[in-house]
């Protein structure tokens, strides 16, 4: 089994390929700006803000002009103590996927080899907390939840009520509201979203006190 990066840091890349193809390397959350999109996504800024506060952002982006005017753009929204950057290597080629090359002509995130991306990562300055297999990583008590079973899951969801009740998506929406997240996050991208932002001790003691002040 090949070995991950567990980052303090939560990751924020262009797209969802780029997502993919990091998530070969470290089980940390990884974020997806939406391309340019990120720019109008005021609930999408918040939710960065929210993260970088707590947990810190390390910021990977392609290095063509797109990708440092998105990088660029964060280093707006985000203090400088809480963001981190990786820079991948500048390649000439194309994406298996495309049927073109980019306009660049240069290689985005998910065309880099592992080990130039773990290499951009280790000389980011981010937090590497482990670096394992997820089996091993899974036996050990990391912050924030990473990779271990101290983190918020599936099944604490469902505990929680969060899935699997009629009013299950109600009360996700209720959450996110409180704590200012966008409301249209999947279940899968709300408990990563929470596995930032609490450990779960503290997010069932967050439950709590929301359910005392209903």
């Amino acid at each position: 089994m090949a070995e991950k990066l567990y980052l303090r840091e939560t990751v924020i890349v262009e797209g969802r390929y780029d997502r993919i193809k990091l998530g070969e390397c470290i089980a940390s959350p990884i974020i997806e700006t939406g391309g340019f999109r990120v720019f109008k996504d005021k609930e999408k800024q918040h939710l960065i803000r929210a993260i970088a506060e707590r947990r810190g952002i390390l910021v990977m982006t392609d290095v063509d002009s797109a990708g440092f005017v998105i990088r660029n753009f964060l280093r707006g929204i985000v203090p400088e103590k809480q963001l981190y950057h990786a820079y991948i290597p500048t390649v000439e080629g194309k994406e298996k996927r495309k049927a073109e090359s980019s306009k660049e002509g240069i290689l985005g995130v998910e065309g880099i080899d592992r080990d130039r991306l773990i290499e951009s990562i280790r000389n980011s300055g981010a937090h590497i907390i482990a670096e394992e297999s997820e089996r091993n990583a899974e036996e050990r008590l990391l912050p924030f939840g990473v990779g271990g079973s101290h983190g918020i899951t599936k099944a604490d969801f469902f505990d929680y009520g969060l899935t699997g009740f009629e009013n299950s998506a109600a009360y996700r929406v209720e959450i996110l509201s409180s704590l200012g997240l966008p409301k249209y996050l999947t279940t899968n991208a709300m408990i990563s979203a929470l596995n930032c932002l609490f450990t779960k001790d503290e997010f069932e003691e967050y439950l709590k006190q929301l359910n005392r002040d209903k």
